[in-house]
């Protein structure tokens, strides 16, 4: 296993961190504990000492079962993150409220890595309002929370400034070979970077889309490298030959997953890939972008939509619908990220849109968003809507 260093505070991470959001399941909706807690130890035996949860995870029942699974003296081999539900604060008590429950339900009492979970420009703007800063500088003088950092999922010129506010020992980004103009991309990672901060990588496959199924077109690409790698290593290393990223995180729900990452963190040395190499992953990346329904680069430019839409999120959710070809999880997380469960404004549908068509002059892809948003509107929405927003809340404990 390849470590490397947080600058605030020269912990070694392992490169490859543990993502506790997509655990082995049961029939019956819980988590398969015996068989994840078998994965989570396997892990830490072979290196791995930086694990993520969060509060709704798994229906909230990750943060008990990593408390459980970190028994028998695992909590101490590990450095522990979990997250601040930022869509569910009210006022300043309840940040110590959800704390307190955090620390009981991972049986620990102190967290190493504490983030403010899913973090956009409004979002932070109200949980600042709120005191967050009061909030974090208190619970890491009580030895409550070691390291204060956020989660990320906004535009680039709220990163920068949500940077900015606050003394922050690291953040959490997404970050592939496909969006590194989307969110904080590329800039923000550089950004984060100059200001001494250590960088968790999430989504490093794009929730898996990189990974499998592989288009055959795609596949016949990877298959002109000399070196046979599969198309999750190829993604993995891409991120990884990032200097300034620290930790990627991977949602390993199979044991070969398992094995695969600890076997490429074992070799993954920043710069290590050729410039041969780089453009082969380039020439993927424009072969997705051709299979793609929609050209978005996630540029932003066509923000904010008067009517309030979120077209870049959703170009994203129905680009990933064509990449993965699964409805269910793609609709539910449409559902989720754009009907206001996780944000503090309102619901940013495609259905919103009334064809105001001032997005046009502002998109330098000159994509016609309106036509594409009514193809989002008929693919993704539908009668059962609604239902899928409820389903949402619940998980999210938003009412």
């Amino acid at each position: 296993m390849l470590y490397r260093k947080i600058p605030a505070n020269e912990d070694e991470l392992s490169i490859l961190g543990f993502g506790c959001m997509r655990l082995p399941m049961k029939e019956d909706g819980t988590i398969d504990e015996e068989r994840a807690t078998q994965q989570v130890r396997y892990a830490i035996d072979h290196g791995v000492n930086y694990v993520d949860t969060a509060w709704p995870y798994h229906m909230e029942q990750s943060e008990p079962f990593l408390g459980r699974a970190l028994a028998d003296g695992y909590r101490e081999k590990v450095k522990l993150a979990t997250k601040l539900p930022s869509w569910l604060i009210e006022n300043r008590k309840d940040m110590d409220k959800f704390l307190n429950a955090q620390l009981e339900k991972l049986k620990t009492d102190h967290i190493d890595y504490y983030l403010i979970h899913a973090l956009v420009g409004e979002l932070w703007d109200n949980i600042e309002k709120l005191d967050v800063a009061d909030f974090l500088d208190k619970a890491k003088a009580a030895g409550r929370i070691i390291n204060a950092g956020f989660s990320f999922h906004g535009s680039g010129e709220d990163f920068n400034r949500i940077v900015d506010a606050y003394d922050w020992d690291f953040c959490q980004i997404q970050y592939n070979f496909l969006d590194e103009k989307n969110q904080a991309g590329t800039v923000g990672l550089d950004y984060a970077a100059s200001k001494d901060l250590g960088v968790i990588i999430m989504e490093p496959l794009r929730g898996g889309y990189l990974a499998s199924p592989v288009p055959p077109a795609v596949k016949e690409i990877w298959d002109e490298a000399p070196t046979k790698r599969t198309a999750a290593e190829w993604a993995l290393r891409w991120v990884w030959n990032h200097p300034k990223v620290t930790v990627v995180l991977s949602g390993m729900n199979e044991e070969t997953h398992i094995e695969e990452n600890l076997t490429v963190a074992d070799k993954a040395y920043p710069n290590s890939l050729t410039e041969a190499e780089l453009q082969l992953v380039k020439k993927v990346e424009r072969k997705y972008r051709e299979l793609m329904k929609v050209g978005c680069t996630g540029c932003q430019y066509c923000m904010p939509c008067p009517a309030g839409v979120n077209i870049p999120l959703c170009f994203e959710t129905y680009n990933n619908l064509y990449m993965s070809n699964n409805v269910d999880e793609t609709k539910f997380l449409y559902a989720a990220r754009l009907g206001g469960i996780l944000s503090v404004g309102g619901p940013e549908f495609a259905s919103q849109c009334v064809q105001c068509e001032k997005c046009l002059e502002k998109c330098p892809q000159h994509l016609d968003i309106p036509t594409i948003l009514e193809s989002v509107v008929e693919e993704l929405e539908g009668s059962d809507l609604e239902e899928r927003v409820a389903i949402a809340k619940q998980v999210f404990k938003r009412t």
